[in-house]
Order: C-alpha cells, then structure tokens, then sequence
C-alpha cells in the first residue's frame, strides 16, 4: 500500500499547483502535515482494531468540512473563516481538503481499498483496478464493473468490515498482540514509480520554497 512519503509527496505535488500565488513554505508544510495525518488512525488501531484506513481514510472526513467551508463562505453574511484567515487561509484550507481526499483517502481507496463510508456503512471498498485503451476490446476499465446483460453498474469489489479486515503496517505487523520476532517495516517506496515520485515532489517543493524566499528578500529590497 502507499507509504506515507507516497502520500505526502503526491500532496505536495497537488499542493504546489493548487496554491498558486498564496504558495509559502508555511502552507505547503501545512497542506503536506495534514495528508500525511490521516495515517494516525494506524496508532489508534493498536487499541482499536479495524480503525486503520477506516477512522480517518472514509470521505466524510473531507466532505463535512468542505460543505461547512463552502456554506461560511457563500451563505453566511460574514465568513467565519475569511474574517479570521482571509483569503491566504481559506486558499490552504479548501487545497488541504483537496490533497487529503485525492493523495489519501481515494489512494488508498484504488489501492488495496479503504472504509470509504464509515461510520455509516462498515464496509472496505477496494477500487483497485486498470485502464486501457485496445485496437482489439476499445477502451477497457476494471474500477467499475457494469453488468452485461442489463449495464448497471455492479458493486464495487468489497472486503470486510472492521471486525475482520486487517492492514500490517510497522507499528502492528501482525493482527492482535504482535510477537517480539516480528519484523516492523515502514516503506518509504515500494515500486521505481512510487520513488521518482517522491524524490520529484520533495525537489519540486523545495525548489519552490527556495524561489518563494528569493522572491521575497527582492521585494523587500
């Protein structure tokens, strides 16, 4: 599954793009911390087991705070959020919204699955699948599957629930009480892709960072 050097360099990617001229080091670091912090229902799962990619890899952890900051800021008479962050806040914020749902929660989602609707359906989805273009079959897609007969679109390949499903990760490699032998592995990149992109991102970012206070120190000159 992706690491979270996976996860935190496909957000500064996203992150870099998405926040144009309001870019900083403080909001690129902020948008990358809190990608990479959907991973910490990985600890809660040493005391609750199945949180992991459950507690906080569903979509309403990005959802319910995005219809809270699109009504602030288009229905209310004062913008909570604009009065206290203005515009440079509420840039990063609906940018770290936006990091978290694509580097996070639907990477993991399309890869090797995630508790997409938790709390209110306890179920793993596993969107795992591949596109490609044929001379001989067209177009072929293996995300959604659609029935021949009548071309609805059938369920998603489901897991289990989280009483039953269990991801290994370096803090509890084994389902229960790990055994002292047991090996704790925590993957920076686990295919040649996943590494170009993370030495890509973190050279990417810093790169920026470096031209955003160059940028800077001239202005004030």
């Amino acid at each position: 599954m992706p690491s979270v050097a996976v996860h935190v360099a496909l957000a500064g990617l996203l992150g870099t793009a998405l926040l144009g001229d309001r870019f900083d080091a403080k909001a690129i670091l902020a948008v990358m911390f809190a990608t990479a912090c959907l991973d910490l229902d990985t600890l809660v799962g040493l005391y609750a087991p199945g949180a992991h990619r459950a507690l906080f890899h569903n979509l309403w952890i990005v959802l319910v705070p995005a219809a809270f900051l699109l009504w602030d800021a288009t229905r209310r008479d004062s913008s909570f959020v604009l009065e206290r962050w203005d515009a440079y806040g509420y840039r990063v914020i609906w940018v770290t919204l936006v990091t978290m749902l694509f580097a996070h929660v639907l990477l993991d989602a399309f890869y090797s699955g995630a508790n997409l609707l938790w709390p209110l359906q306890d179920r793993f989805y596993d969107l795992s699948g591949k596109l490609i273009v044929s001379n001989q079959r067209g177009v072929v897609q293996t995300f959604v599957e659609f029935d021949s007969a009548t071309g609805a679109i059938s369920e998603p390949t489901t897991l289990g629930t989280t009483e039953d499903t269990y991801y290994s990760t370096g803090f509890n490699p084994t389902p229960g009480e790990p055994s002292s032998d047991a090996e704790r592995s925590f993957p920076v990149a686990e295919t040649g892709e996943q590494l170009v992109l993370v030495v890509a991102s973190f050279v990417t970012v810093a790169f920026r960072i470096v031209e955003d206070r160059r940028n800077g120190s001239d202005d004030r000159e």
